[in-house]
């Protein structure tokens, strides 16, 4: 499913900035933010089953990236 999502250039620099740092698209960026917030909000065991695949699937990443980086 896809969406457009509007926002100002303050929430875009944000975006940038956090995807910056985790080393990832502002899509995945945004996925990461959206499924992190409701996992802490919503007692729902399939948002917190997405979460844990996203944390695994992040760790992976950042592993191989590190890996690249020497």
């Amino acid at each position: 499913m896809s969406m457009t999502l509007r926002l100002t250039s303050q929430q875009d620099r944000a975006l940038t900035l956090l995807a910056q740092a985790q080393g990832s698209s502002k899509q995945e960026a945004a996925v990461r933010a959206i499924v992190a917030t409701a996992a802490r909000t919503l007692a729902d065991a399939e948002i917190t089953a997405l979460a844990s695949e996203l944390i695994e699937d992040y760790a992976h990443t950042l592993h191989t990236v590190k890996k690249h980086q020497r």
